[in-house]
Order: C-alpha cells, then sequence, then structure tokens
C-alpha cells in the first residue's frame, strides 16, 4: 500500500478521533469480565450467572448497534457518538457513586455499557466515509484496532480493582473517557459525503439480500469468538488454572491484544490478496485452535498460547469481513455496518454465556468451546458456497480495483 497515497486520501485527524473512541468504549464494554472474578466473589455468582453477567453487556452492545446505526444515518456520526459517550459516562458515574449490591444491579449496569458495545457503528462509518474503496481495508482496519480497548480492561481492571476495590475501577474508567470525548469533539469530523437517512422499510430491504446475511453469520463468528473470549478469559484462566484475577487479566490482555493488533494487518492483507482467500486460511486456524483448548491444556501458559493463536486468526477474519462488506453494500454501509456488527456481538453473547452454561452443566468449559470450533467450520462452507458468485457479480474485476 502508498502510506502517502492513503494520508492524502482521507482525513487523518477524524480516523485518530474514530480510533480512540472506539478504544475507550470497548475498554468499558466488556469490564465486567476482567472484574468478574471479584465481582463474582463478593455477589456470590455460579457459573453460569457469571457467564450471564460478562454476556449482558456483549448481547446490548450488539443490539444497540442498530438503534446507533439509525442515529449516526439521522444525525450524523458525530453527534451520535457524542451521545453514546455521555450516556456511557453517565452510567458509570452512577454505578461509581451508588456502589453495585446485587445479581440484578450488575445485570443493569451491563446493559448500559452495551452502549459502548455499540460504538462500532458510530467509529467505522466516521472513519471509512472519507476514503476511497482502495483504502477501504486499511481505513475500516485502523479505526477498528479500537478493540485493543478491551486488552486495557484485562490489563489494568483486576490490577486496580485489587488495590482500590472493583466499584471504584468504574470511577478511575471516567478520567480517560472524559478526556478522550473532549478530544473527540476537536478532532472528528463528518465526511462531506453522508448519505441521505433512511427509513426502517430500506433498512429491512437490506435484509432481503442474502448476501447481508452470510456476511452476519460470518462476522458473528470472527467477531463473536473474540469478545465471547475477550470477555471470558480472565474468568476461564482463573476457575480452569487457579490464577489470580490479576495474572488471569494479564493472560487475557496478552490474548486479546493480539486478537486486535493484527485487524489492521488482516484489513490490509485482504485488501492485498482478496477478503475470501484471506478469511478461508482465518476460519481454519481458528476452528482448529478452538478444538485443541477445548481439550484442556495440562499448563496455563500452553493454553495462553493456543488462545493467542486463536485470537490472532479471528483478529485477521475481522479485518477480511470488513474488506468485503463496503465493497458490496456502498451505499448501504451505515445499516451494514449496524447489522454486521451486531451479529457480531450476538456471535460473543452466544460463546460467553454457552462457556459459564456448559461449565456449570457438565463441569468442563470442552463444549462451548466445540460446538464454536463447529460454527467456524460452517462458515468455512458458507464462504466456499458463494465465493463463485461473488466473484463474478459484484466482485468482477471490471467492477471494482479492489480485490475480492
Amino acid at each position: 500500500m502508498d502510506r502517502k497515497s492513503f494520508l492524502q486520501a482521507g482525513h487523518t485527524p477524524t480516523l485518530l478521533a474514530a480510533f480512540l473512541y472506539f478504544d475507550l468504549a470497548f475498554m468499558v464494554w466488556v469490564i465486567l469480565g476482567p472484574l468478574g472474578v471479584q465481582i463474582a466473589s463478593d455477589l456470590g455468582l455460579s457459573h453460569t450467572q457469571k457467564g450471564l453477567m460478562v454476556a449482558t453487556p456483549v448481547l446490548a452492545g450488539a443490539l444497540l448497534r442498530i438503534v446507533m446505526g439509525v442515529l449516526v444515518d439521522h444525525l450524523k456520526p458525530k453527534m451520535a457518538g457524542a451521545i453514546g459517550q455521555v450516556i456511557v459516562i453517565a452510567a458509570l458515574a452512577v454505578a461509581w457513586k451508588f456502589g453495585i449490591h446485587s445479581y440484578a444491579q450488575v445485570l443493569t449496569l451491563g446493559l448500559f455499557l452495551g452502549v459502548a458495545g455499540a460504538a462500532f457503528a458510530v467509529a467505522l462509518p466516521l472513519a471509512s466515509r472519507w476514503y476511497p474503496p482502495e483504502h477501504q481495508g486499511t481505513a475500516l482496519g485502523i479505526a477498528g484496532a479500537g478493540n485493543s480497548g478491551t486488552a486495557l480492561a484485562a490489563l489494568f481492571g483486576p490490577g486496580l480493582a485489587a488495590a482500590f476495590g472493583w466499584v471504584n475501577v468504574f470511577g478511575l474508567a471516567l478520567i480517560p473517557l472524559s478526556i478522550v470525548f473532549v478530544i473527540y469533539l476537536v478532532m472528528a469530523k463528518d465526511a462531506p459525503e453522508c448519505p441521505p437517512a433512511k427509513s426502517m422499510a430500506e433498512y429491512l430491504k437490506v435484509l432481503k439480500d442474502k448476501d447481508a446475511w452470510w456476511f452476519m453469520f460470518f462476522y458473528s463468528v470472527t467477531f463473536g469468538g473474540f469478545v465471547g473470549l475477550a470477555s471470558s478469559l480472565t474468568i476461564y484462566f482463573n476457575t480452569q488454572y487457579g490464577l489470580d484475577p490479576k495474572t488471569a487479566g494479564f493472560f487475557t490482555a496478552a490474548c486479546v491484544f493480539a486478537g486486535s493488533l493484527v485487524r489492521p494487518i488482516g484489513g490490509n492483507v485482504a485488501d492485498r490478496i482478496g477478503g475470501i482467500k484471506s478469511l478461508t486460511v482465518m476460519y481454519v486456524l481458528a476452528a482448529l485452535f478452538l478444538a485443541i483448548v477445548s481439550f484442556g491444556m495440562p499448563e496455563a501458559w500452553q493454553a495462553l498460547a493456543v488462545f493467542v493463536c486463536a485470537m490472532l486468526s479471528l483478529g485477521m477474519g475481522n479485518g477480511a469481513v470488513f474488506q468485503l462488506v463496503p465493497q458490496r453494500f456502498r451505499k448501504e454501509i451505515g445499516v451494514m455496518t449496524g447489522l454486521v456488527g451486531m451479529a457480531g456481538g450476538v456471535g460473543g453473547f452466544y460463546l460467553a454465556s454457552s462457556l459459564g452454561y456448559s461449565k456449570q452443566v457438565t463441569g468442563s468449559y470442552q463444549a462451548g468451546f466445540l460446538i464454536f470450533a463447529a460454527l467456524a467450520i460452517a462458515a468455512l462452507i458458507g464462504l466456499t458456497a458463494v465465493k463463485q458468485r461473488w466473484r463474478t457479480t459484484w466482485g468482477a474485476p471490471h467492477l471494482t480495483a479492489a480485490k475480492i
């Protein structure tokens, strides 16, 4: 990729603002996972309740992405993002000031944290509308690297909870959130080409296109795997290997950093070799590593190595999916970002809740991991079924300069 042409093509301050907003939003979106060991201990939660606690913000974030997609279309991305940030800051301030004293209150906070998960539907259109098709994979990859915020939560959450108490972590999170909110207001700019707002009928119209459903399924596996593991691994390492919350958080952060930092690389590789080819390899690897880890590695460091490999595959896959989406749905990118993002969150909710349920019912996490590995294989079969049609219709060389 010609770096100079990329820098000239778009609006770098907006790309940076989108990344920072996305990064911090994702940090608080999954914060209940890294704090899960301490919260569960104080509130006396079962394995299933722990699974549902970390899965609730993921599901709420998934469903709210549609709402955010509508707001982006009607108010433009910058304003939609500002509203989302105010809601999240307010919810954390209330949780910090009044405390969390019951399972129901944790789940309620989880619903509000879902607004942070919906940042995806704002940050991506905010950044991508500034860039031409040949730079979409890279631009969306950079903005999407905000996934790394999930690693910040795992890195700092458990240690801060041990030092100051887990409720005070909500208060401490307000500091970076407020700083980034100001940066966002100053630096982010809506692209001159903002498509006109769409009616609800137009949203539903996209769902009549079978390709929309394929993209939703593909992303539910790549992003669902990524965010489901990001939310669950602190509790997994603590339960499975007896690691203390802080060490379990460091192990989780390593996995999440791997998955989020390669997202831009995934977008860039897809720009070079085509999203279909790139995604095919990623599904094979993700299924393989999830299957291996399901058998329970003897040592925690061995499990860490396998999870890092799984997260690298899923993170690269996230970048590859979003290299393809704007090529197929350029005019409906706002709607599709919301729908595909929602499907990703639903996949994450399924994985996070099923791991807790699997442990509760069978005494092992194996079933949860194996079913998700099977979903990756199903996605691979689906991709193989559509690739010929995609390459000869909307991905045909005479229609686009991008590699499909």
